[in-house]
């Protein structure tokens, strides 16, 4: 049995369907991304999951459990780190990993959370004056203090560097190599790419579609495109004939640009090996998660 199921998942604010029909299924110890433009409605949708929110129509359930009847139960099983998080701004890292920790009957040992997210020597540091990076840190302990079976992080990683954005990759990547479950928003592409075993696109309050990155990629016709400099003329016929070619441009600098798809690249190159035609500049750009949330979006929209 999946570890969170939601069937025709419906939520209106002033009369707007922010979910309007929203269905999908989470195994459990996999991170299962929720992915989709500002205003999608991925919000919503994860809080009706952690009960946050009372849904308009549809079911949730969380380890069989419903968020809203079953909620005691339920906030022993699912930590949850919110879009928009805040403390005290007084509050000591310690004071707050301590007081979470009395909310639950068997909490996780904070100190081991603290030195798992290198935190150790921020205890005495109060809220105001942590990086954005170490707030997220303090965030996603609060998350787990309890012991979870399920973690939802939602746009955990806006407004961090680059720097800070993938030491919390693997941080999520940790979270999930001990047993943890990983209900994952964002509207980041590569975040999505990177991280999830399964992605649901969400725009407009629906799921316009469902798989693994690979997957959705695959399966939205990406187009690879090869672009090279020829050390001696090549025939457009002889380019256009390779496997799975869409087209064929030749630029009067000389510049040739193939597109089709990742087949097309090996057998381009054996080509011009055949001829000793040297490809200057060689270039292979691949369809990304980008191209396909764009496509899919666009279309929707």
């Amino acid at each position: 049995m999946p570890i969170i199921e939601v069937t025709e998942l419906r939520k209106s604010y002033g009369g707007r369907a922010a979910v309007d029909g929203v269905s999908f299924a989470v195994e459990e110890g996999e991170i299962f991304g929720v992915l989709g433009p500002n205003g999608a409605g991925k919000t919503s949708t994860v809080e009706c999951v952690a009960g946050l929110r009372v849904p308009d129509a549809g079911r949730v359930r969380v380890a069989g459990l419903d968020p809203l009847a079953d909620r005691k139960r339920v906030t022993q099983l699912l930590g949850v780190q919110l879009q928009q998080s805040a403390l005290q701004e007084n509050l000591t890292v310690r004071e707050a990993l301590v007081l979470y920790s009395a909310f639950y009957p068997a909490p996780a040992d904070w100190r081991t959370l603290a030195e798992t997210l290198g935190l150790t020597d921020r205890l005495d540091i109060r809220f105001g004056k942590l990086s954005g990076g170490q707030k997220q840190r303090l965030f996603i302990a609060l998350a787990l203090i309890g012991s979870p079976r399920i973690v939802v992080l939602d746009e955990l990683t806006t407004g961090l560097d680059p720097r800070a954005r993938r030491d919390t990759w693997q941080l999520v990547e940790d979270v999930r190599a001990s047993g943890v479950t990983v209900l994952l928003v964002t509207h980041f592409m590569e975040e999505a790419q990177h991280l999830c075993d399964r992605i649901a696109v969400i725009n407009a309050g629906k799921v316009v579609a469902l798989d693994t990155p690979a997957g959705l990629i695959r399966h939205t016709d990406g187009v690879t495109v090869i672009t090279f400099t020829p050390s001696q003329p090549v025939g457009d016929l002889d380019l256009a004939a390779l496997p799975a070619v869409v087209s064929v441009r030749q630029a009067e600098n000389g510049q040739v640009t193939v597109r089709g798809t990742d087949e097309t690249v090996g057998t381009l190159i054996a080509l011009l090996a055949r001829h000793q035609i040297t490809a200057h500049q060689l270039q292979v750009t691949t369809p990304t998660l980008d191209d396909t949330f764009l496509h899919l979006t666009e279309r929707e929209n």
